[in-house]
């Protein structure tokens, strides 16, 4: 884990294709967990809150930026053990819910085209039982867009759809910190050669799993524009400072304007 800016932190999780990245950020009266990785990293996301904050101690609230597996995959359990809720835009709800339907209606091409229909293969039963496992149940909590950010008051949402319906980035205007989620990514998750060989890039969400294209790559343009000091993406290495500035120029240059 490192802090990245004042009161933020970054935890890396996982290798490979499942690297994700999740923040414990801290406020005057406690902290937040924004984003929660996979399943499996319930276990390390505790560990490192409690090095950080306190073993005792028990977030205001999670903050997703959206809610794909790889982001919002230990937010159930995580949620049950702190005694918190889980918040998110509203658009993104219906993903959190055992509703195959959101799938269809909400996914990209890897759901519409892979997932959706081995559920289905399943039979309705057995695929109502699969999703009701990753549900997050009355655990989850819709947002307003407008108000203060449940547990930072400091921080300002921003809806930036395409990668799901309901995708957000958190920023903190005082010293333009903003958490991308999947919305500005630092890695190529569009390359076989980013992905085998991961180098510090800015770049869109993957497309294999958004659900709007090109909606996608104008949320990633929109925040890039707002040429932020520190970029704590969803995937990839935080960029910070002159680098920051550095790349996010050149980004923009090299984007086409219909991107």
């Amino acid at each position: 884990m490192e802090q990245i800016a004042r009161d933020v932190h970054w935890l890396p999780l996982g290798r490979g294709l499942q690297a994700v990245n999740v923040y414990l950020i801290g406020t005057r009266d406690g902290w937040c967990l924004v984003d929660a990785g996979w399943p499996k990293h319930a276990a390390d996301i505790r560990s490192a809150a409690g090095g950080l904050f306190g073993g005792e101690s028990r977030p205001a609230a999670i903050l997703l930026t959206h809610c794909h597996p790889d982001h919002a995959g230990a937010a159930r359990e995580l949620a049950r053990g702190w005694g918190c809720e889980v918040w998110m835009h509203p658009l993104d709800l219906p993903l959190a819910r055992p509703d195959a339907a959101a799938i269809r209606d909400c996914g990209g091409p890897l759901d519409l085209y892979v997932i959706l229909p081995l559920l289905r293969l399943l039979g309705e039963r057995r695929m109502r039982a699969v999703l009701e496992k990753d549900s997050l149940g009355d655990l989850a909590r819709g947002l307003d867009p407008q108000a203060p950010v449940p547990g930072l008051p400091e921080w300002t949402v921003l809806h930036t759809p395409g990668h799901t319906r309901g995708h957000i980035a958190l920023l903190r205007e005082e010293d333009g910190v903003v958490v991308t989620g999947d919305a500005l990514v630092t890695v190529g998750l569009n390359s076989p050669l980013g992905l085998v060989r991961p180098r510090a890039t800015l770049g869109d969400p993957p497309w294999i799993s958004t659900w709007d294209w090109t909606k996608a790559k104008a949320s990633t343009t929109a925040v890039a524009a707002r040429l932020p000091a520190v970029v704590a993406p969803g995937h990839g290495l935080p960029l910070r400072g002159d680098e920051a500035a550095r790349r996010l120029r050149a980004f923009l240059r090299d984007r086409r304007p219909e991107g």
